[in-house]
């Protein structure tokens, strides 16, 4: 099955899961094979192919009747209409990018949300409204997301064809060929990642944004494990950089959560950003390096310290960005009190409310 439409497909059977239906990873491979042999434009077909191998109880049925047309925006068929006949496979990537062969016009019949144009849709929902079935959907889309994470110059040099003269392989390559100066050797810097720091409010008004942002830590720790430190903030600092290196993010994600013990609690973002510097920053975490806080900004203690903390970071750091979800939304203005403290001290503040936010973080990381 092509990488593009994969994740369509196992996000439903992951949508199948939470409401109810024990389709287990059999199931769900009998599934995506299935998938392969029928028109997925076609509903009928598509509505067969996952009652057939996903469920395994009559009352499943229910469920994935009212799964199967939330996901895919379609009423399920008569389930006494008859049977689906197979169709050739060559239309199956072309019903999922909305197109069929030939450039004809699609066929009457609802459009499916694993197209490209809902995907397009759910990348640019805000978070705090997406449903069950959607987060799901998100969780897969996050999980295909390739990071490339800024680089810079290291005092380590690499043999070249062009840059500064290197006096010793010219040497060597002198006394090679009886002393004359044959051939010259040049070398130059290499290039190593920057370090990236995460700073992730985890507080109460953050909780509709904390569980995407933490899969998306964990996506961008997995590209470089050395090189990326995430803590969470809120009525205290936490470092769960080890737990998010897992490979799994499930398990990633449930040692993340018995790590941190102030889930949905207050914030003193003041308070944790100078922990943070005193024990980790200052000793070498944040030097040279791009600092991202994805916060709202609301702050329950002296807005002065954030500032008065922030200015060190400042001073300590490659770049600092700031992710705000509230920043992506018509007619906003950073008025918070802690935002309004930190806005002297930053580079950028960012959109951080949808996919598309956070696919954006990832250029500004990248450029810094």
């Amino acid at each position: 099955m092509d990488a593009e439409v994969l994740p369509g497909f196992a996000g439903f059977a992951a949508a199948l899961r939470e409401a109810g239906v024990p389709c287990g990873p059999q199931r769900v491979q009998a599934y995506l094979s299935a998938v392969e042999q029928v028109d997925v434009g076609e509903t009928v077909q598509l509505y067969w192919a996952g009652r057939l191998t996903l469920c395994a109880d009559p009352d499943d049925l229910p469920r994935y009747d009212d799964a199967f047309a939330q996901w895919f925006a379609a009423a399920p068929p008569d389930v006494r209409a008859a049977r689906p006949v197979p169709k050739p496979k060559q239309a199956r990537i072309a019903s999922m990018s909305g197109e069929r062969p030939g450039g004809a016009e699609s066929e009457a019949g609802p459009e499916l949300s694993v197209a490209a144009t809902d995907t397009e849709v759910l990348r640019r929902r805000d978070l705090a409204e997406l449903s069950a079935a959607e987060r799901a959907h998100l969780r897969e889309l996050l999980s295909v997301l390739k990071p490339v994470l800024p680089e810079r110059s290291s005092a380590r040099r690499r043999p070249a064809r062009r840059g500064a003269l290197d006096p010793g392989r010219t040497l060597r390559g002198m006394l090679a060929v009886g002393g004359e100066p044959v051939r010259l050797a040049y070398r130059a810097r290499t290039r190593r990642p920057r370090k990236v720091v995460l700073l992730l409010d985890v507080s109460g008004s953050m909780s509709p944004y904390a569980d995407a942002l933490l899969r998306f830590a964990h996506v961008v720790v997995r590209r470089a494990p050395s090189a990326v430190e995430v803590f969470t903030l809120g009525t205290r600092l936490t470092r769960v950089s080890r737990q998010l290196r897992q490979r799994d993010p499930e398990r990633a994600m449930l040692a993340a959560g018995g790590a941190v013990p102030d889930f949905a609690g207050g914030t003193r973002l003041g308070e944790t950003l100078r922990a943070f510097l005193d024990r980790w920053g200052q000793r070498g975490v944040a030097r040279r390096a791009v600092v991202v806080v994805c916060s709202d900004g609301w702050e329950r203690g002296d807005p002065a310290l954030l500032g008065d903390q922030l200015a060190r970071l400042r001073r300590l750091a490659y770049a600092v960005l700031w992710v705000n979800p509230h920043a992506g939304r018509a007619g906003y203005a950073p008025v918070q009190s802690g935002i309004a403290a930190a806005m002297p001290h930053l580079d950028r503040l960012l959109a951080g409310h949808s996919l598309a936010a956070l696919e954006r973080l990832l250029v500004e990381i990248r450029d810094a």
